[in-house]
């Protein structure tokens, strides 16, 4: 059995909002699209790559779905080890409103329907296989809010905007978790990878 995977790109103050571009996403006014991009480096990449080397399958929301959609399927390339996954492998899209996908290897799931589905893709994946779920904000805190992330890979960059969607809203589940593995690319992003162990506990000093 597979596992379900999110990973997110964050800023210090927890921004997930449009890392990749300015044109990514502006809605709420959102000005600061690409603030991930001045520290791309080569720890990133290499983590990126390891991640995908471990997809079985991908889940996501109908916006990143549609972000992926118009530049992935172009990028022919076999050895990209991002593309060949994305284009190669089953993707799964959480949406009420989407119905004639153009990318090939798509099914569209709605939210009736979402957590049996997720069940069956874990079950049928081999050994250490994942499903992934990549940025995708909507998507994500549904997700959390019913238990169903088994790891989360955050990449915090060391900037912050005050400004955009965060991933963790106001209302979440108090949720712990362990640290199963850390590391630190020479422009300073922190990737954390964390397993949920059940609620929060509180004590006092």
């Amino acid at each position: 059995m597979g596992k379900l995977t999110l990973t997110t790109f964050l800023t210090l103050d927890g921004v997930m909002q449009a890392p990749g571009g300015p044109d990514e996403d502006r809605s709420d006014g959102f000005e600061y699209g690409g603030w991930l991009v001045p520290f791309a480096d080569h720890g990133m990449e290499a983590f990126v790559k390891e991640l995908f080397d471990r997809a079985g399958a991908f889940l996501l929301g109908r916006r990143t779905y549609e972000i992926f959609a118009g530049y992935w399927p172009q990028v022919t390339d076999p050895t990209d080890p991002v593309a060949s996954r994305l284009n190669g492998l089953p993707k799964y899209v959480a949406s009420t409103t989407l119905t004639s996908p153009a990318w090939p290897g798509t099914t569209v799931v709605d939210g009736e329907q979402l957590q049996s589905e997720i069940v069956r893709v874990k079950d049928a994946l081999e050994g250490e296989r994942e499903l992934q779920v990549h940025g995708s904000g909507q998507l994500a805190q549904w997700l959390l809010a019913r238990d169903l992330v088994d790891e989360l890979n955050l990449l915090v960059f060391p900037v912050f905007l005050g400004a955009g969607r965060r991933l963790f809203p106001r209302g979440g589940l108090p949720t712990a978790c362990e640290l199963t593995g850390s590391r630190t690319t020479p422009n300073g992003t922190a990737i954390n990878t964390y397993r949920p162990t059940g609620r929060a506990t509180f004590g006092s000093f």
